[in-house]
């Protein structure tokens, strides 16, 4: 069956009611050298059976690797019943829920996504979503500007630890804004933001303080050392967190004496699997006398005529709904589909299956730790604490020894060589609780291998 359904007759006889002599002629307004000219590459057409032969042998080359990579996207077991649900036909196609009367279902889910983040973050109302944890941290800077109404200058603390992925976007987004960033180093002991670094910044009147937790290394934070101080020269706290971590760990709300004040995150753990890239979700959370800082739209429950409960677009000062002058955000979107795949996934765990997959997650790094520490002249770089994550330092150049790894089907961690050369030839690692002891035992070999 052809794309175009149109007849040659029909085709014609519409040229001939607007007075065109020929489709290409409808674009003689594009110069000839823009023209792609002749599709010289493009194969002949072939027949579903071809078709279907050829993806199957295209999608064979996808080996399934032993994956051991974080970094800010993680592979964590997905209920089949989640994207089962997700794809159904009224979530799969819906798209924003302007008409309430015809919307309810979709509605009524991201109030509960709402609620859900919520109860993790420990804030007081949460956003629809947002495009991806990086653009989410953007918009969580420019709110901060907005909203610091005591220190204006729109300066950001930022630490270095942060994933450099967000610190570059946030920064793309947001330098033509006034919004400036000061980034404060790490001990290279603990891989903590050190506290005596951001002291250099007393009574320098930052806008905001970025917290990352755990920060890019897997290292976990003195959150409440840094919000406290935070607090006390005027500044902003804005959270950077994984939402599998907050199934055990404080959540911002409760860090310091009154708790962070906008919380930002990628929401990808929650249900959303590894696709070569994505697409992910943003999450943003914030305190209650911040809302109307807020980007994107936020669903609230109310009741109907007839005293049923109801839900509707509350809140909503994007571009396209109020006047571009006075939209909190000109860029946002929600990423609607994911955040109906992570509502169904924290709903099908619940909170005691999330603190499963956390704890899970958090035994299996240790272990890891242990197997490749093992491996003579491996070493772990950092003292502190961690997560999911950890950085290790090898012997041999780390690329080198990926692309070795690879060849055994295993993908081995991030290369932080890039981002962080001061660290030497370093790998951040990463296992959640789909590794088996046997996963790890096998890396370890294979690293050993590799190495000798």
């Amino acid at each position: 069956m052809p794309f175009i359904p149109h007849t040659d007759a029909e085709v014609k006889e519409m040229l001939d009611a607007i007075g065109a002599p020929s489709v290409d002629a409808l674009f003689d307004e594009i110069p000839q050298n823009l023209r792609c000219g002749k599709l010289s590459k493009i194969p002949e057409g072939l027949s579903e059976m071809e078709t279907s032969r050829l993806m199957r042998a295209r999608a064979a080359q996808d080996r399934m690797a032993l994956n051991f990579i974080g970094a800010g996207a993680y592979e964590h077991h997905i209920p089949a019943a989640v994207w089962e649900i997700t794809t159904r036909g009224e979530f799969y196609s819906a798209y924003t829920p302007y008409q309430a009367e015809a919307s309810q279902g979709t509605l009524q889910l991201l109030y509960e996504f709402q609620s859900m983040m919520t109860e993790l973050t420990g804030m007081d109302v949460s956003n629809a979503s947002l495009y991806d944890g990086a653009s989410a941290l953007a918009e969580a800077m420019l709110m901060a500007a907005r909203a610091n109404q005591k220190n204006t200058a729109g300066n950001m603390l930022v630490p270095k630890a942060l994933h450099p992925f967000y610190a570059d976007v946030a920064m793309s987004i947001t330098h033509a804004q006034g919004v400036r960033q000061a980034i404060v180093s790490y001990d290279h002991r603990s891989g903590q933001t050190s506290l005596e670094s951001l002291k250099q910044y007393d009574g320098s009147a930052p806008t905001a303080v970025v917290i990352a937790q755990p920060n890019f290394f897997g290292v976990l934070e003195d959150v409440d050392a840094i919000t406290d101080w935070a607090h006390a020269q005027g500044a902003l706290v804005i959270a950077v967190v994984n939402p599998t971590s907050l199934a055990l760990l404080k959540p911002p709300g409760q860090w310091g004496a009154t708790g962070a004040d906008i919380v930002c995150g990628e929401g990808q753990p929650l249900g959303v699997p590894l696709a070569s890239g994505g697409p992910y979700f943003g999450f943003l959370t914030c305190k209650k006398e911040f809302v109307r800082q807020m980007p994107g739209r936020i669903i609230g429950r109310t009741v109907d005529l007839d005293g049923k409960p109801g839900y509707a677009l509350t809140l909503q000062a994007r571009e396209q709904h109020i006047r571009r002058a006075k939209a909190t955000s000109n860029i946002c979107t929600n990423q609607g589909l994911l955040v109906t795949a992570a509502t169904i996934y924290m709903s099908l765990v619940g909170a005691e299956g999330l603190a499963k997959v956390a704890s899970s997650s958090m035994a299996n790094t240790q272990d890891l730790i242990e197997q490749l520490t093992k491996v003579p002249g491996v070493e772990r770089v950092f003292n502190g604490a961690v997560f999911h994550e950890a950085v290790l330092r090898l012997p041999k150049p780390v690329a080198a020894t990926l692309e070795t790894l690879t060849d055994q089907g295993i993908v081995g961690g991030f290369d932080l060589s890039r981002h962080y050369p001061e660290l030497g030839q370093s790998l951040l690692v990463c296992a959640t609780e789909t590794k088996t002891h046997a996963d790890l035992q096998r890396y370890s070999e294979a690293l050993r291998h590799a190495l000798s």
